[in-house]
């Protein structure tokens, strides 16, 4: 198998693959054994019809099948290979199947040099999670007023009833307990935000566009559908879609960004991810540990 890598720019590569008459031949022989297996032709058992006859009536279809069998499988030994490790899945161009050869060109963008040190021991402080009395004061607060300025609402035992609680007392123990739930959440991400923040100042990396273009391409689609399914105007979603385009770089550089230091790390650490699982949140989980928790000096509002 002939291969010729070609550097596009610093993350971007094209791959040449030319596969020779023997390995194709081979391929096209077991394509044809399973075609002759479920194949029904006229005076021949399953599995006996001649080669010729199949050739003849399957012969686009052997190939087509034999495209698609060779093409990942020289992919994947190209990479090894040329020791490449690609970012995504790649795009596959200019297939050629002619004279018992295939040749066809695979582009994609590599994993970028990434320089990462001080990963462990990151500062970190969690905000308490305690609710206030003017909290809970300021939620009520917020109940009155989304009941309407033309609607007198007292805050009392009969409005507690009304929600299904015996008393205000007990209402209001059941929404502190709610909105510590809330603030714990808000209080993991905000801490995990600090790993974030700290790790995209540490380390070193170039950033691939052309990945983050893609992604760009894929959060707006889905927007785009959403709008869609909503039944907004084709005039809103277009014009929804050129700011989506401004709007998202800078984000989704991040989320790259964030997921090729996490990436990295989790080959730093020997950190191997079941199918099914979560990366980010394998890595996320070993930065915690690891961090430096500083001790919150914030007082109660």
């Amino acid at each position: 198998m002939k291969i010729v890598v070609k550097k596009i720019d610093a993350l971007r590569r094209e791959m040449r693959f030319e596969i020779p008459k023997d390995r194709v031949s081979a391929a096209m022989d077991e394509v044809y054994k399973d075609i002759g297996k479920v194949t029904k032709v006229k005076g021949f058992r399953p599995g006996k019809t001649p080669r010729h006859i199949l050739e003849n009536e399957h012969g686009a279809l052997a190939k087509e099948e034999a495209i698609k069998k060779i093409i990942p499988e020289a992919y994947k030994e190209g990479l090894e290979q040329e020791e490449l490790s690609p970012l995504d899945l790649p795009e596959i161009l200019d297939v050629d199947f002619k004279d018992g050869i295939i040749k066809f060109t695979a582009k994609f963008d590599v994993k970028p040099e990434i320089k990462i040190k001080n990963y462990k021991g990151i500062k970190v402080k969690r905000k308490s999670s305690k609710v206030t009395e003017q909290e809970i004061d300021k939620t009520l607060d917020y109940f009155k007023k989304s009941q309407g300025p033309e609607k007198e609402v007292s805050i009392d035992d009969e409005f507690a009833k009304g929600l299904g609680f015996p008393n205000l007392e007990e209402f209001k123990k059941s929404l502190s307990a709610q909105m510590e739930i809330d603030k714990n959440r808000q209080n993991r991400f905000d801490v995990e935000n600090q790993i974030v923040e700290a790790i995209l100042k540490e380390a070193k990396l170039s950033v691939p566009q052309n990945f983050v273009k893609k992604q760009i391409e894929h959060r707006i689609a889905e927007a785009v559908k959403r709008m869609k399914a909503q039944g907004l105007p084709e005039e809103d979603i277009q014009k929804k879609e050129k700011e989506l385009q401004k709007e998202l770089k800078i984000p989704v550089e991040k989320d790259v960004k964030t997921y090729l230091i996490f990436d990295k790390i989790a080959e730093l650490e020997g950190i191997h991810v079941p199918q099914g699982e979560s990366l980010p949140n394998k890595v996320m989980e070993l930065l915690l540990k690891e961090a430096d928790w500083q001790e919150n000096e914030e007082k109660p509002a």
